[in-house]
């Protein structure tokens, strides 16, 4: 019975809220999430939690609240409930908060997404649903179970639905941690993949060397060595001379390497990390869709649309679960060849799809969340959603 459901949301992403209550048809709770004078955040919930199934749905980016406010409304909303007697409380969390700060990468560097399970938990969360998790390791983190919900059935289907020529299409990871998503779309479309691996030079480095580290093309040729046609590419590439490209404004591309600066460029001598792109795979004359699971400031989506058009590509399309768009993002993405930029609404960009003139679309996740939700509830496999048999779900 649906009838012991509750649905709780904050202020980072109403609109999800409603279209999972409409699926449902499960009404929401009400729930006021206000500020007193000195910015500190009250929570009121309208009506009794009590013994109730509690599904509490905040993004963790909003384009409305600062993502610090939303972690600390989920939390209180959560403890609120916890000590209002809830039966069984559930984090809906479609955007991980801080989910690049993962690892201990450099001295004095926090692991702040442990920090933000840890705080999820004890505010009073037993069951976790997020989306497309930027690091896989955050399910790790949490003591409660996890269920990491994948858009890529619902991205194969757009791409089938929009894509005239998918068929003769080649998906792109925009960088080398991206690998395993794109050749896992490529797969389930039977269509090829490439891959662009962004190698960070400092610049004064980057003056004595114009050739890129073998060990890239090493780790290209690890990671495709199950399609031939992408370890030809690999092949053929490493013959011919590799396509870079650098974010310097007015660097020319080339083929053979990276970009000489001049005797009298700054660059050369500047320690400041610059970035240098490597494309292996053949995209000449094809439809490129560049396959992300998060856009930021949208720099590396820019530079990808360079290399790829550069390389010869067709078309080019880019889609991405999360749409963070920060800052000058979509100005930026709108001067570059892509011709659409497609995100999922794990995050609210109602209003900058309506301002792009059509260049941003975006994928409703609410039947999946809805369906997740209800199958939690029932104590149901949430696994059999996302065969490929079962993409017609949603």
């Amino acid at each position: 019975m649906l009838n012991s459901i509750k649905l709780i949301t904050g202020n980072s992403h109403p609109e999800l809220g409603e279209l999972v209550s409409r699926r449902l048809g499960v009404p929401l709770t009400e729930c006021v999430c206000r500020k007193f004078a000195d910015q500190s955040i009250d929570v009121r919930i309208g009506s009794s939690v009590r013994d109730q199934d509690v599904y509490v749905i905040q993004s963790g980016h909003s384009p409305y609240i600062d993502p610090n406010d939303s972690l600390v409304e989920l939390l209180i909303i959560l403890s609120a409930c916890k000590t209002a007697s809830a039966r069984r409380i559930t984090a809906v969390i479609p955007s991980f908060p801080y989910s690049r700060q993962t690892k201990k990468d450099k001295g004095r560097v926090p692991i702040t997404a442990k920090m933000i399970a840890n705080m999820i938990t004890v505010a009073g969360a037993e069951h976790v649903i997020t989306v497309d998790l930027h690091a896989s390791q955050i399910q790790g983190f949490f003591d409660i179970p996890v269920d990491n919900l994948t858009c890529e059935p619902s991205i194969a289907r757009w791409i089938r639905h929009k894509v005239e020529d998918w068929r003769d299409a080649i998906i792109v990871s925009p960088d080398a941690g991206g690998a395993k998503r794109a050749t896992s779309l490529a797969d389930s479309l039977g269509i090829d993949f490439a891959l662009i691996n962004c190698s960070r030079h400092q610049r004064n480095r980057r003056a004595h060397s114009s050739t890129s580290d073998p060990a890239d093309l090493c780790f290209a040729a690890h990671h495709h060595t199950s399609s031939s046609e992408v370890a030809n590419g690999v092949h053929s590439l490493s013959e011919s001379g590799e396509w870079f490209i650098t974010d310097e404004g007015g660097g020319r591309l080339r083929s053979g390497g990276a970009r000489k600066p001049s005797a009298g460029d700054d660059s050369a001598t500047d320690d400041v990390d610059s970035k240098m792109e490597l494309l292996v795979g053949n995209v000449t004359g094809k439809t490129a869709i560049l396959v992300d699971d998060m856009i930021d400031t949208g720099r590396t989506l820019a530079l990808a649309s360079k290399t790829l058009e550069a390389a010869g590509a067709k078309r080019i399309f880019a889609i991405s679960t999360h749409g963070l768009l920060s800052g000058r993002a979509v100005d930026l993405i709108a001067r570059t060849q892509i011709e659409k930029l497609v995100v999922t609404n794990t995050i609210s960009n109602t209003e900058k799809a309506a301002q792009s003139n059509g260049k941003i679309e975006v994928i409703d996740m609410s039947a999946v969340m809805g369906e997740t939700i209800r199958r939690a509830h029932h104590g149901e496999s949430i696994s059999t959603m996302f065969r490929q048999d079962a993409e017609i779900m949603f």
